[in-house]
């Protein structure tokens, strides 16, 4: 049963065709309202108001199942069995080395080329929200071990939306779980998130090589352009004399965040702001890092709700997680799940207004 203050229905996405396959749970509390889809335990929209109380649906969308399965089908999806990237397509437990599918450029991204986003996840209600769950096989995509994943997504009239995960497998296995919803404060299709304020709870980043694949070090933030310790505006740089990040470029760079207390409740990450509509994104979580990717190679290759085609800068993903390719990486914290543990995961997106 949904609680008092949290309303909980499904319908097929279309209906009839394809999508009819395809179910969308809404979620409404208050002025705030999620919907989720089980293509991808995807994270479809999000409404919620400025301070002058007038709503906006604020996540990069499609509605076209083409689209979904196509250019769209990460926005919003949870990505898995391990996102971000791992480096040659190979991961190595217990001495024993595992191929992973790739896919291209010499990594595996977002576990495979049929990842988790590609998946049609089983839902039920649960109080306040609705509750997923996918079984991925032993050898899923190169990975061992057969892994129960359920992701849970809960909404309250505070504009608090809590996303949960938690896995168990059957071998020692790798596993890192984020959310890819990409987020415009000022509204989707309302041109690019670069006036926003972005503030990192972050002193270090992990810098990579072009291929946004880790060195395997940290280095401070201070005095270049990641540092989003205060509030800065995402399209400029706080440093001049270093060379802008933005324009052809952009950030796709995943950040340290401060530590965090072992199995404590989630802890702010980042802090996003339109300062224009004065919407507000808090974002805390159990995570080591999350990486921020300002849509710096979107084209127009997907078309929203708005009707106005998604160019780069179009919004911006915070993806919490633990860091990219840490299985090549002893020194990041690890990925590894072994059988008889329990992978657990919170991130609270906390929607507020200034």
């Amino acid at each position: 049963m949904a609680s008092e203050a949290t309303s909980v229905r499904h319908h097929p996405l279309e209906p009839s065709g394809a999508g009819a396959a395809i179910e969308r749970w809404t979620l409404s509390a208050g002025p705030y309202e999620a919907s989720v889809l089980t293509l991808g335990a995807t994270l479809h929209t999000l409404t919620a108001p400025d301070r002058a109380g007038r709503p906006a649906q604020l996540l990069l969308a499609a509605d076209q199942l083409a689209q979904l399965l196509g250019p769209a089908r990460h926005y919003g999806a949870v990505v898995g069995r391990y996102a971000n990237r791992i480096d040659g397509s190979r991961v190595t437990i217990d001495g024993e080395e595992h191929p992973l599918a790739p896919t291209g450029g010499g990594v595996t991204i977002h576990g495979g080329p049929d990842g988790f986003a590609h998946r049609m996840w089983e839902a039920e209600e649960t109080e306040g929200g609705v509750r997923l769950r996918l079984h991925s096989p032993d050898g899923d995509q190169g990975f061992p071990g057969a892994l129960d994943v359920t992701v849970s997504y809960t909404l309250d009239a505070a504009g608090e939306l809590v996303i949960a995960y938690h896995a168990v497998t059957t071998k020692p296995t790798v596993v890192n779980l984020t959310n890819h919803a990409y987020v415009n404060l000022a509204g989707e299709g309302s041109g690019d998130v670069l006036g926003h304020l972005l503030t990192l709870d972050a002193d270090e980043y992990t810098p990579a090589d072009e291929r946004q694949i880790p060195y395997g070090r940290t280095e401070p933030v201070a005095g270049t352009p990641f540092d989003f310790t205060v509030a800065t505006p995402i399209g400029k740089s706080v440093h001049d004399d270093h060379p802008q990040l933005v324009g052809p470029g952009g950030y796709d760079h995943n950040w340290v965040l401060r530590p965090r207390p072992a199995d404590g409740p989630p802890v702010r990450a980042a802090l996003l702001e339109d300062p224009v509509g004065g919407r507000t994104l808090e974002v805390l979580t159990t995570e080591p890092g999350v990486q921020v990717y300002t849509a710096n190679k979107f084209q127009g290759a997907v078309t929203g709700e708005s009707g106005v085609p998604y160019g780069p800068f179009a919004g911006i993903a915070l993806e919490t997680q633990h860091f990219p390719d840490s299985p090549h990486h002893p020194a990041f914290p690890s990925t590894v799940l072994r059988p008889g543990e329990e992978f657990r995961s919170t991130t609270v997106l906390r929607f507020g207004t200034n």
